[in-house]
């Protein structure tokens, strides 16, 4: 008896205990460009969320825009999500810009803080506006067919279609304010309890079903990007990617002109690996690449051959226009560039070292020879044998046979080498 007792008295509090349990929220940050290392940690942490039965999901984003490709992952992983995923642009200052306009467009609950704003996600391609036909036609039907994207986005989730193309076809943007007055997003929340507060009890939409969002009291489980997204998130960077690579080239060049140094080879491989990783992840134009390589290959003959500064010209303006041309995206919510200082400055430091070991080639080549027979004329020894006319001379350490033009030259005196022929010194006497 006492113990079918203490077995239902157990069973009871373990019930108790699952029925006070909280709910858990899953909570993700997102800041910076949207690349492929971002689009797999959000799809990532969907998946965590369902498989721990996570009550939602939420999403803090903060993002100027970038990839299509990624941001088309991310879109479809939250559509077909059966967690509610809640995006919400925050803090204050933050934009859902470009991109991260149909990450917000595709959350089941799409929320803002005050002082921010989402919109501008006109496609647009590296190098800007070009008025060849070739280029026009094909900036149509990206538009076109971002536009029909947004749309589809918009009517998935009952938000403002009209205004979804309008962001792609005009690049129009939002406040808050206005977002939610034309229902392009759900709720103003000025922080995590206010918003929490807002999407209680919200009946929302995913794959299996309706559900309703009981996050009453839920405690906040935030998700870490893992070490290896971390560090492909960084390497994404096009800046970053670019001076690697650059790095790597350099390397290689110095290992091929002084073989045997190992160190600039090792790390001069490594970056190069990584640059290229990153830049083929970025779309990368295998033509700017070229010209990078080029203008190195022309730095390094203008240490070879005498070309009056020609070959440094063509060396700084292919690699100049080489790093412009590096990442040719495909039309896209927003190119990611390599910013134009950063190419700047490579150009110039690349151009000032080369030009320096171009300076140091050519004083040395006018300094005065310092081996063989040109290298001892002019030289001052001393006489170990006098000379009548031959003796012998110390000079640099060595022995040397020596004639002379003048008087006989005691030993113990200086003289000065004339010249040198058939290893015998024609010196004269230098006064004390």
């Amino acid at each position: 008896m006492k113990r079918a007792i203490l077995v239902t008295g157990f069973f009871l509090m373990l019930s108790a205990s699952m029925v006070s349990a909280a709910p858990v929220i899953k909570t993700i940050t997102l800041k910076g460009s949207i690349n492929p290392a971002s689009a797999k940690f959000i799809i990532n942490s969907i998946e965590e969320a369902e498989e721990q039965d996570a009550e939602a999901l939420i999403i803090f984003l903060n993002t100027p825009g970038g990839l299509v490709t990624a941001t088309r992952d991310i879109v479809a992983a939250m559509l077909e999500a059966d967690v509610p995923v809640v995006v919400y642009v925050a803090p204050g200052g933050a934009q859902a810009a470009s991109a991260g306009v149909f990450i917000t467009m595709a959350g089941h609950i799409a929320a803002m803080a005050p002082g921010t704003n989402i919109g501008a996600a006109h496609p647009v391609t590296q190098g800007g506006e070009n008025s060849s036909d070739s280029t026009d036609i094909m900036m149509t039907k990206a538009t076109n067919d971002i536009a029909a994207f947004a749309r589809t986005i918009a009517e998935r989730r009952g938000r403002n279609i009209e205004w979804a193309e309008e962001a792609v076809r005009r690049s129009v943007s939002l406040t808050e304010t206005e977002a939610v007055e034309i229902n392009v997003v759900d709720i103003i929340a000025a922080n995590i309890d206010d918003l929490l507060s807002a999407i209680d009890s919200m009946s929302v939409e995913v794959r299996s079903g309706y559900r309703v969002l009981d996050v009453s009291g839920a405690e906040l489980e935030e998700i870490e990007m893992s070490f290896q997204l971390e560090l492909l998130n960084t390497l994404s960077d096009p800046n970053i990617a670019y001076i690697l690579m650059m790095i790597g080239i350099y390397g290689i060049f110095f290992e091929l002109y002084n073989p045997g140094a190992i160190f600039p080879g090792v790390v001069g491989g490594i970056c190069l690996i990584l640059g290229l990783y990153s830049l083929n992840a970025l779309a990368m134009n295998y033509a700017g690449l070229a010209l990078i390589l080029f203008g190195v290959v022309l730095f390094i003959l203008e240490i070879k051959i005498v070309s009056h500064g020609l070959l440094s010209i063509g060396g700084v303006a292919a690699l100049f226009f080489g790093s412009l041309m590096l990442i040719d995206s495909p039309a896209g919510f927003e190119v990611m560039e390599i910013s134009l200082t950063v190419i700047i400055a490579v150009t110039v430091v690349s151009t000032a070292f080369f030009l320096l070991i171009i300076l140091k080639g050519i004083s040395s080549m006018r300094r005065k020879p310092t081996t063989g027979n040109e290298g001892i004329v002019g030289e001052i020894g001393k006489v170990v044998q006098p000379i009548s006319p031959e003796g012998k001379v110390l000079i640099h350490g060595e022995y040397w046979k020596a004639v002379t033009i003048s008087d006989e030259i005691e030993a113990g005196a200086r003289v000065r080498v004339v010249s040198v022929r058939n290893l015998v010194l024609t010196v004269e006497q230098v006064e004390e």
